[in-house]
């Protein structure tokens, strides 16, 4: 064997040592990486911890049939190291049906551990239909809460298509059919049958609210005017039972057999979940919710809402016009 085929093997050989310690290194970096993701998805401070745990759910903004929402509630239910629940409410409301999705959402935590909602600025409306589903409601003295009715608004723009020379025709099976329309004026028959269903589903609206607060329905009824109550006001008129914020709110659930010293643990929405700084949740969004993304969001919100004409609200919107 010559001299060079003598330094030929011994150079594989060294290639054959560096490439072992490359392939260790590259297989200890990955066990890191994998355990440092086992760590933040099931570890104590993560939903998918096995620790026990208290869950808090963040219930802000206008109310909608949240899929993502319902799916963590879901979830919440179901996950035996969730001990108890801290719904955080601040809604003006929404639509009805949004909000009697998520109360029986919460209602079916409820049915496995203890549920309290601690009203933030504020729960109105379909956001206050959501705090009556916990077993027990915390509010500040200045959160704003109630406004226990429902709504349906629509524009008109007949005179505005006046303006501009456009004129709008249709053919319809019945009188009825897709009225109200916002390219003519209402009629009192129009009028009538919107009512009937306002009143359906108000009565259903204080019925809901009855069962679940200690009123009765003539009670909750003279209550249910429409009008918002402070905290001060909600606790003497039984619509709240303590005054406080996140401590209290966790004291009842200690009251009620949950360990005072668990993980506190937020599950949050998809879209907080960031890869490259854009939300892993934005994947399969609708225009309407890309409205929500917009740099000032009570823009977006409002455009929303007047997109959203379909369907029956449960929302406290005060007076921009002073009327």
């Amino acid at each position: 064997m010559s001299a060079s085929d003598v330094e030929e093997i011994v150079a594989r050989r060294q290639q054959r040592r560096k490439l072992g310690r490359w392939r260790i290194a590259a297989i200890v970096f990955a066990l890191i990486a994998i355990g440092a993701l086992v760590w933040r998805v099931a570890g104590p401070g993560s939903e998918m911890s096995l620790n026990a745990q208290i869950a808090k759910v963040k219930i802000e903004g206008t109310i909608t049939e949240d899929t993502d929402l319902l799916d963590r509630l879901d979830r919440i239910a179901s996950t035996d190291s969730v001990k108890g629940v801290v719904l955080m409410i601040d809604s003006p409301g929404g639509t009805s049906v949004g909000g009697e999705a998520i109360h029986d959402a919460v209602r079916k935590i409820a049915d496995k551990k203890p549920v309290v909602a601690q009203v933030g600025t504020l729960a109105a409306s379909a956001g206050y239909m959501i705090a009556v589903a916990a077993d027990h409601i915390v509010a500040r003295q200045s959160s704003i809460v109630g406004s226990i009715g429902v709504l349906v608004q629509y524009p008109n723009v007949e005179r505005g298509l006046d303006m501009i020379g456009i004129e709008m025709d249709a053919v319809k099976s019945s009188p009825l059919k897709a009225e109200p329309s916002p390219f003519n004026p209402t009629t009192p028959a129009e009028r009538e049958v919107l009512r009937r269903v306002v009143d359906d589903i108000y009565e259903w609206f204080v019925g809901l609210v009855a069962a679940r607060r200690p009123l009765s329905v003539d009670e909750t009824r003279r209550l249910a005017d429409g009008s918002v109550y402070s905290g001060r006001q909600a606790i003497a008129n039984k619509l709240v039972d303590a005054l406080g914020g996140e401590d209290a709110a966790i004291e009842w659930l200690e009251s009620k057999g949950v360990e005072k010293d668990l993980a506190i643990v937020e599950w949050k929405p998809k879209d907080e979940y960031r890869f490259l700084g854009v939300p892993l949740g934005m994947a399969g969004e609708g225009p309407l919710d890309v409205l929500d993304r917009l740099p000032l969001p009570l823009i977006g919100q409002w455009f929303k809402r007047q997109l959203m004409l379909d369907g029956v609200m449960a929302v406290w919107q005060p007076s921009r016009t002073g009327g």
